[in-house]
């Protein structure tokens, strides 16, 4: 005779015989003789679902920040939008103090209370900003050539930015000495703190 026990993974046997036992868990599905010695981390299920990173409330499109971070830290840009991914898209412009178009985290800037208005900017996104990945190379090969070519800068991505001076520069000429506030870089000296400042 057999019986189910709810809950478990097998039925109890009954089983006759003195040293065999009255009754016996035996398994309904049989157990694969060879395993893994390694077990297999199975990811977790995530159920979060990604949300649009905030702006902060002193950075609007047309705002004047200082960088703080990168090979262009301590200069003043323009920030032209936040994009998709959440990071801003600024512009020295490049024809006034050589920044060109990049990608900031917000958290490595300060706002500034300057301000411009920004005319209407060609369509851009974070495509523009994508890396081509390395070519593999086989064993052969890893020997033959070992120097990394030098990243150029794509002819559709000169041509933007071009466009994007053409259309920010006149409004930063227009306004009196923001060429020259953009043109100049930010520093400190003993005994100044920018939490105390006023930008």
């Amino acid at each position: 005779k057999t019986k189910q026990v709810h809950g478990s993974s097998g039925i109890n046997a009954e089983y006759g015989g003195e040293k065999n036992g009255s009754t016996r868990e035996v398994p309904l599905q049989k157990q694969p003789r060879f395993y893994p010695t390694v077990d297999n981390k199975k990811p977790l299920n995530n159920r979060r679902t990604p949300k649009p990173t905030k702006l902060r409330s002193s950075i609007s499109p047309g705002s004047v920040v200082i960088l703080l971070a990168g090979v262009h830290r301590g200069k003043r840009v323009v920030v032209l939008k936040q994009l998709p991914s959440g990071l801003l898209l600024v512009s020295g412009p490049y024809k006034i103090n050589g920044v060109p178009l990049r990608r900031v985290d917000q958290a490595y800037v300060i706002a500034t209370s300057t301000k411009i208005d920004l005319p209407a900017l060609p369509e851009i996104g974070d495509a523009i900003f994508k890396r081509k990945g390395k070519p593999t190379k086989n064993e052969k090969e890893m020997f033959i050539d070992n120097t990394p070519e030098e990243p150029k800068i794509s002819p559709e991505k000169v041509a933007l930015q071009k466009e994007v001076d053409a259309l920010v520069v006149p409004v930063v000429k227009k306004t009196p000495m923001l060429q020259s506030y953009l043109k100049s870089r930010f520093t400190l000296t003993k005994g100044q703190y920018p939490h105390e400042m006023k930008f």
